[in-house]
């Protein structure tokens, strides 16, 4: 792809209506937090190149900005130009640097140690981790208990990579500190806060 394709790629697809748009998707992803394991469904408001799922899209317009560096686990050009022109947030390699961690489909969970945790007198400065999926129901049934959650709440991803489990259990062990997962599917997400404990249902 040439520079006045990835330019051209990079202007279009973003909110219709900034501010109202930008609201509504705040306000879902806000609730998806306070929530975890519900399903928020954010609609059609992007359009970004493929290697961006429709939801990873919408927070990110949302959330990530010149302070808030996103980094892409598999590089993509076309989706780190859309990315920092929609967000005006650096597209960074190293992922010590990211707040926000675009992973692959299938992304390996050895590897995310790699993303920032955060220090236990900040554990504000971890990176949220958006982890794409293939849905969010048909696949096995997992458990989830934590706060904003009444007794148990279930969710059934399709497609989590295998370790992915034993990764939240390692993650749990480091709180306060640690990385909150989004998971996306389409239009669709469900956000998984480290606070929240998954089991096998």
């Amino acid at each position: 792809m040439n520079q006045a394709s990835l330019a051209a790629g990079a202007v279009a697809g973003g909110f219709h209506d900034p501010v109202h748009d930008a609201q509504r998707v705040f306000r879902a992803v806000m609730d998806a937090f306070a929530r975890p394991g519900t399903v928020a469904e954010l609609g059609g408001l992007v359009s970004a190149p493929p290697a961006v799922e429709p939801a990873a899209a919408a927070l990110l317009a949302t959330l990530a900005d010149a302070d808030a560096a996103v980094c892409l686990e598999e590089r993509d050009e076309a989706a780190a130009a859309w990315i920092a022109f929609q967000t005006d947030a650096p597209v960074v390699v190293d992922p010590a640097d990211a707040v926000f961690a675009l992973l692959a489909r299938g992304s390996d969970p050895a590897g995310w140690m790699r993303f920032p945790i955060g220090t236990d007198s900040y554990p504000d400065r971890s990176a949220t981790l958006i982890l794409p999926v293939a849905a969010l129901e048909g696949g096995p049934v997992l458990r989830l208990e934590g706060p904003g959650i009444e007794t148990s709440r279930s969710l059934a991803p399709l497609g989590l990579p295998e370790g992915f489990l034993a990764a939240r259990q390692a993650n749990a062990a480091l709180f306060p500190r640690g990385h909150d997962h989004v998971l996306v599917a389409g239009t669709r997400l469900a956000a998984l806060p480290r606070t929240t404990r998954i089991t096998e249902a």
